[in-house]
């Protein structure tokens, strides 16, 4: 029988710090857990990262419109989908939450963009209840974990010693980009658009040689849905993004097509995405060559990708990236069209950050966004200490 959970405490406000993040996540994530019956807890809970098993899963990762694991919202009461949410929320700014809601929501427009037409192999193929939640070992334990994503999202926390450790890779997109609203507009990532076209217009004629990578924009973020990043990695191929590879020829078809039109609307050959690859050390402008002026449009379109985490851990990266010495380590890269509205990618990255955009499917009304961290994504690196330590 499942537990409804109505008397059971609401998750309140986080303290400050990683520590208060991590405390609101637990809670949150052990009130969602205690409403679900058995046969949800199978899809919902998984062993500890420190299970191998479980922390192959837990590195895979999606954009695309697949099945990202866990229980889907559809699957959930109305008041299990509440705490569900309550759960996402302690992993992200107001800001952030909202923009996360929003993209969900874009679901019901895309599906009337694409004429109600494309299913991806299901009932609905986009379905704002398809988005899936997953925890990865019981809340408060040393080490545990929790992922939220679907189409366009993906979040993914890692928390030690009740300490939240990791908040990346932080996947937010937007399909459409932009779209009419009576009196306006509505466009979840055309802040940090805007932000970077800004600061690109402000280089010079030789920062922006430096800056730009390719007359043209590749067509999707470079580095994809890997669990680790590394140098010479090339943009991945819409085929390689799915949890498995289609067994209906006309999925398999639809995919392909996407990729070839894609393709040909950038024009790159092998010689172009090997231009795009992510590099050591990066490529661009280095922020140490950039007017204070210049530094602080940096900074901002940096807090863009960092703000969407709880304001405590926010102000921390903001104060991280206020000091001269960190900042001058990032470039600013920039590739396609100056004009709005034309196809773009740009990218931001540093010893420990790398943040990559595009704007360019779907005649630029089609957007990806990521913040990785190039050394700590899924927290692996304080993970192997944890399990280095308590090995003896």
């Amino acid at each position: 029988m499942t537990n409804d959970g109505r008397n059971a405490r609401t998750p309140t406000a986080s303290a400050p710090g990683r520590e208060g993040a991590a405390a609101a996540m637990a809670t949150a994530a052990a009130t969602w857990l205690g409403t679900l019956s058995r046969e949800q807890l199978r899809f919902a809970l998984f062993d500890s990262p420190l299970d191998p098993e479980a922390e192959a899963e837990r590195l895979r990762w999606f954009y695309t419109p697949t099945n990202h694991g866990g229980l889907a919202i559809r699957e959930q009461s109305a008041y299990q989908q509440s705490l569900a949410m309550q759960l996402v929320a302690t992993g992200l700014s107001e800001a952030g939450y909202a923009t996360v809601a929003t993209v969900m929501g874009l679901e019901n427009i895309l599906d009337q963009v694409e004429g109600w037409r494309v299913d991806w192999g299901r009932e609905r193929g986009r379905d704002p209840g398809l988005y899936w939640l997953r925890v990865f070992g019981r809340p408060g334990d040393p080490v545990w974990a929790w992922r939220f994503g679907g189409h366009h999202i993906s979040l993914n926390n890692l928390i030690v010693a009740n300490r939240l450790i990791s908040t990346t890779p932080c996947f937010i997109g937007a399909d459409p980009a932009k779209t009419a609203l009576l009196g306006g507009t509505l466009s979840p990532l055309g802040g940090a658009e805007d932000q970077a076209r800004l600061l690109a217009r402000t280089l010079n004629s030789r920062q922006f040689r430096q800056a730009l990578l390719h007359p043209s924009a590749v067509s999707d973020i470079v580095s994809g849905n890997r669990p680790r990043v590394r140098a010479d990695d090339t943009m991945m191929h819409m085929q390689d993004l799915w949890r498995d590879r289609f067994a209906d020829p006309a999925l398999a078809r639809l995919v392909d097509d996407i990729d070839r039109r894609a393709e040909e609307g950038s024009g790159y050959t092998e010689d172009d995405h090997a231009r795009l690859a992510i590099t050591v050390p990066p490529q661009g402008v280095s922020a140490r060559d950039l007017d204070e002026g210049q530094r602080d449009g940096l900074r901002q379109l940096l807090a863009m990708y960092t703000g969407r985490t709880p304001e405590a851990l926010a102000g921390a990266y903001d104060a991280r990236f206020a000091a001269d010495g960190v900042l001058d380590e990032v470039h600013f890269s920039w590739a396609g069209s100056l004009t709005a509205g034309e196809p773009h990618y740009y990218r931001v990255q540093g010893p420990s950050v790398l943040i990559e955009y595009d704007n360019t499917q779907r005649h630029a009304n089609h957007a990806h966004s990521v913040w990785r961290d190039l050394t700590s994504d899924f927290g692996l690196d304080v993970l192997a200490e944890h399990r280095a330590a308590t090995a003896h």
